[in-house]
């Protein structure tokens, strides 16, 4: 179901998986937490990468929010709710409210600073989604970089 890299990490880091049936309990019950949603690893290398990645950025943050995988069965109705556009995706969420994500692999400063702001957000609801070239305003049109990814 996932790559070994990351059962590995699941079972080192006690992350539990989580499935469109349970996700929002795990969530409500921490201030913060956050979503992985590997994706396909066989298809998708940034997968690994951002595994090894999200227990560094949980020691960075002390630990602040809970990691948890989102299982291959719920990934897509999942993506659906918090309509992300590219995988590996991570989804914060402030007691199971919507804060931000972080798709794909970047820099460590990026990281950084990236869940920083996220976690310094009010909830909101997820940005819409639109088709690749479909924008409804200019606002959305000029959404910072990393939030208009493409699907995979």
């Amino acid at each position: 179901m996932f790559s070994p890299l990351l059962d590995g990490i699941i079972a080192r880091s006690n992350y539990p998986v989580v499935g469109h049936e349970n996700y929002l309990e795990f969530a409500e019950a921490h201030v913060f937490s956050v979503l992985f949603f590997p994706g396909e690893w066989e298809r998708i290398g940034e997968s690994n990468d951002v595994a090894v990645v999200l227990p560094e950025l949980t020691l960075a943050f002390q630990k602040v929010f809970q990691p948890a995988v989102v299982a291959k069965l719920s990934d897509r109705k999942l993506q659906a709710i918090y309509r992300f556009r590219a995988f590996p995706a991570l989804v914060f969420l402030r007691r199971g409210k919507y804060l931000g994500v972080i798709t794909r692999v970047l820099d460590w400063d990026d990281y950084l600073h990236e869940t920083a702001r996220i976690l310094s957000l009010e909830p909101s609801d997820p940005p819409p989604y639109h088709r690749p070239g479909e924008w409804a305003t200019k606002a959305e049109r000029d959404e910072p970089e990393g939030s208009g990814e493409h699907f995979h």
